[in-house]
C-alpha cells in the first residue's frame, strides 16, 4: 500500500498548511482532505473493477495480457488497489500546501509515478516490491523461521520499497529539503503502518476473497475487499491527517 516512511526520516519540517480562518474541527479539513484522496480512489478503483466485470475473461489487448496473468497477481490480487492509493498518495501530496513550484511538482510527481509503476509492474505485476517482498519471505521460511516471522518479514520488504519511493517523491516534489533527525519517529510510525497494510492485504484469499481476476468479481468479494482495504490504510491516512494538521497548527 501506499508511504512517507523515507520522508520522514530524511525530510524536514513540513511545510506550513494555512488552516481555514475558523478554528476547531473546521481546521482538519485540508489535512483530511489529503489522507483520504488515496482512500477514495482506491475504493473508486475497486468499485469500478468489481462493476465492469474486470477479469481475465475479457478479451485483451496483447501488450496488457502479461499483467492480467501470473503467480503474483493470483497469490496478491489486493496489491492492485495498493498501487493505486500509493499513487494517489503522489499526486496528492504534490498538489497540497508547499513550497514546491509548479513545474516542481509536476516534474517529480511524475517521475516518481514512472518509477513507482517499473518497480510495481516490470517485468509483470508484482515487479521487484512483490518478488522481493516474496523472496525475503520464502528464504526466512526455508531458513527454519516460523510461518508467521517469515511472513511479516515479506511484508516488510513491500512496505520498504513503496513507501521509500513514495517519500522520496513526495520530499522532491513538495516538502524543504533540510533534513531533522527528530522526525526519525515519524518515520518509524510510517512504516509500522505500511507494514501492517501489507501484512493485511497480503492475506486476501485467506479471509475469503475470491478468484478475481481469473473470473470477475462478486459483489460479496468487493465488498470484503473493501472492508480488508479500508482496515489496512487505516492507520496509514490517520497518521497523514494527524501530520498535517500538527503541521498546520
Amino acid at each position: 500500500m501506499a508511504s512517507d516512511a523515507f520522508l520522514d526520516v530524511i525530510g524536514s519540517r513540513d511545510a506550513p498548511v494555512r488552516p481555514p480562518s475558523s478554528a476547531g474541527g473546521r481546521a482538519w479539513v485540508t489535512p483530511l482532505r489529503e489522507a483520504l484522496v488515496p482512500v477514495l480512489a482506491m475504493l473508486l478503483a475497486l468499485a469500478a473493477f468489481a462493476a465492469g466485470g474486470l477479469s481475465r475473461r475479457m478479451a485483451l489487448p496483447e501488450g496488457l495480457e502479461p499483467y492480467a496473468y501470473g503467480f503474483f497477481l493470483d497469490r496478491y490480487p489486493l496489491f492492485v488497489f495498493a498501487l493505486i492509493f500509493a499513487a494517489a498518495r503522489i499526486v496528492a501530496a504534490a498538489a497540497a500546501a508547499g513550497p514546491g513550484g509548479a513545474a516542481r511538482r509536476v516534474a517529480f510527481a511524475l517521475l516518481g509515478l514512472a518509477v513507482l509503476g517499473l518497480a510495481g509492474l516490470y517485468p509483470t505485476f508484482g515487479g521487484l516490491i512483490l518478488r522481493g517482498g516474496y523472496a525475503t519471505g520464502s528464504m526466512a521460511f526455508l531458513t527454519g523461521q516460523p510461518l508467521w516471522l517469515a511472513y511479516a518479514l515479506g511484508a516488510s520488504v513491500p512496505a520498504l520499497m513503496v513507501g521509500g519511493i513514495v517519500g522520496a517523491s513526495i520530499l522532491a516534489a513538495n516538502r524543504p529539503l533540510r533534513p531533522r533527525l527528530r522526525r526519525i519517529g515519524w518515520g518509524a510510525l510510517s512504516f509500522l503502518c505500511l507494514w501492517f497494510g501489507a501484512g493485511l492485504i497480503g492475506l486476501g484469499h485467506e479471509v475469503g476473497f475470491g478468484a478475481w481476476p481469473a473470473r470477475a468479481m462478486r459483489p460479496g468479494e468487493a465488498g470484503l475487499a473493501a472492508v480488508l482495504l479500508l482496515v489496512a490504510a487505516a492507520p496509514y491516512s490517520l497518521l497523514i491527517a494527524l501530520r498535517r494538521r500538527r503541521a498546520s497548527a
